[in-house]
């Protein structure tokens, strides 16, 4: 297991590049402009900084509520709406969508997003957006649960795939793409769960669900995360970024002074960490890079 250092030489080297949010979530790095996109969902905008300059602006707004967003492999941005219910796909700036429902009945409130290598669209699907007043629109269950779906890239063979997790939250795979993380943000047992992934395509199954990482009292829960390349988890926590190998150990933490919601990789190298926390977007440098890097 690697020392903690060698993966954030100065763990305390936080760098502040925005504090416009009410409530920020959903970076994700955008290689060809280089620039970090992230949501304001309260605030119903997306906002964008520019490595170019430092300067922020609001790439969009009225957005209807959108939340996790990931990179596909053909370069347009796949991302979630709590207002829409639904994942769709932003190519330069046309919205269009990826799937909306499930057996007949609208999504709850599509919350996380992953992007395989074969294009295959992963999910999570809590009720935030139609339970939380500021996150969406009012609204009901309309399949009576919260699961992780699978589709391809134009939402064929949509499907659940994860069944077991009261609220599943941030998703990942290991760089293998052989191990499905999922975040649960229940309250009452916050953990990070383990799945093996066998087959491809349409025939993928997941399965052997177990708890990998159990939050403590003081911890909060996991919301958005992601893996590095050495399959080392990078987890959002209410006091900070938590790091784990990929047996589950920790291996340290970056305290923040906000709550955080989510975190990618990025920068020119791939190897910057940016946090979206509470009000905040910041970043500080690693050695570390997305396992899922393009």
């Amino acid at each position: 297991m690697p020392e903690f250092t060698d993966l954030v030489p100065d763990p305390s080297a936080l760098e502040v590049l925005d504090t416009s949010s009410t409530w920020a979530e959903g970076p994700c790095w955008i290689p060809t402009s280089r620039t970090l996109r992230w949501s304001d969902i309260p605030g119903d905008r997306i906002l964008q900084w520019s490595a170019a300059d430092g300067t922020v602006s609001a790439y969009a707004t009225g957005v209807e509520f959108t939340n996790g967003r990931t990179l596909d492999p053909d370069g347009s941005v796949v991302q979630c709406s709590h207002g829409r219910r639904r994942v769709e796909r932003d190519r330069d700036g046309v919205v269009t969508p990826v799937v909306d429902g499930w057996a007949g009945g609208r999504f709850n409130a599509p919350n996380d997003v992953v992007v395989t290598r074969d294009g295959s669209v992963w999910f999570t699907d809590p009720a935030y957006g139609i339970t939380q007043p500021r996150e969406g629109h009012p609204g009901v269950r309309e399949y009576g649960d919260h699961w992780v779906f699978r589709c391809g890239p134009d939402g064929e063979g949509l499907r659940p795939v994860v069944l077991d997790v009261t609220e599943p939250n941030g998703l990942a795979f290991s760089p293998d793409e052989r191990v499905l993380y999922v975040a649960s943000s229940d309250g009452d047992r916050p953990v990070i769960r383990a799945y093996d992934v066998h087959g491809d395509g349409d025939r993928v199954r997941v399965k052997d669900g177990r708890d990998l990482v159990r939050f403590g009292p003081d911890e909060g829960v996991p919301d958005g995360f992601r893996v590095d390349e050495q399959g080392n988890l990078w987890s959002s926590a209410r006091t900070g970024v938590l790091v784990f190998s990929a047996d589950g150990e920790r291996i340290g933490a970056v305290p923040v002074p906000e709550v955080v919601a989510n975190l990618c990789f990025g920068g020119d190298d791939g190897a910057t960490l940016f946090i979206t926390a509470t009000t905040s977007l910041l970043r500080i440098t690693t050695t570390a890079r997305d396992a899922a890097r393009r």
